[in-house]
Formats: structure tokens, sequence, C-alpha cells
């Protein structure tokens, strides 16, 4: 099982890698600011930034979701009143999507 998820973490490094190199285009001319419009490297941590902050928000939210549902069915089982309550705890985690789609955005429109 070790084999496994080393050799998908070594995959999705792989991808940011390439999403990074992509996003950066070709090299600036000398004289010109790679901030201003064109590709650069900056652009492409930029992109990788926003992509971090929406993916590792989006998979802390997953795996908090996922414990607070199971543990949301047994306590409807046993107390069918609860309903209510485990829905607004179902939602609180949705709040740290949120921010991290805000985050994101931040760091790539401004």
């Amino acid at each position: 099982m070790g084999l496994r998820k080393s050799v998908l973490a070594t995959f999705v490094a792989g991808l940011i890698l390439a999403a990074t190199i992509a996003m950066a285009g070709e090299a600036e001319p000398e004289g010109t600011a790679a901030g201003k419009g064109g590709g650069g490297i900056d652009r492409g941590m930029l992109a990788l930034g926003a992509g971090l902050a929406i993916g590792l928000a989006g998979l802390g939210t997953g795996i908090a979701q996922s414990r607070i549902g199971a543990a949301g069915v047994g306590a409807i089982a046993e107390k069918p009143e609860s309903l209510g309550v485990v829905i607004i705890l179902l939602a609180i985690p949705e709040t740290v999507v949120i921010l991290g789609f805000v985050v994101a955005a931040i760091i790539l429109f401004l």
C-alpha cells in the first residue's frame, strides 16, 4: 500500500511541476518585467499557490465532512430530532472551501 501512495504522490508532484512550467510560458525578453501581463515564472507560482489554496481547503473539508456525516447518520438513527443539528454541522466545514476559493481569487486577480 505504501508503494501506491508514493507513486501517486510522485505523479501529483509531477503534474504540479508541469502546470507551473506551462503557466510560466517562454522566457521573458530582457528588460521586461515578468509580472506585467506576460507569462513568467511569477505567474506560474501564483497559479500554483492558488491551486494549493483551493485544493487543500477542499481536501480538508472532504475529510471533515466524511467524519461528520458518518457520526451524523448514527446520531439521526438513534435520535431523529437531531437532523437539523447534523445538517448545520455538515455545513460548517463548507466555509473552509469558500475561504480557500476567496484566497485563490485574491492571489490570481490582485
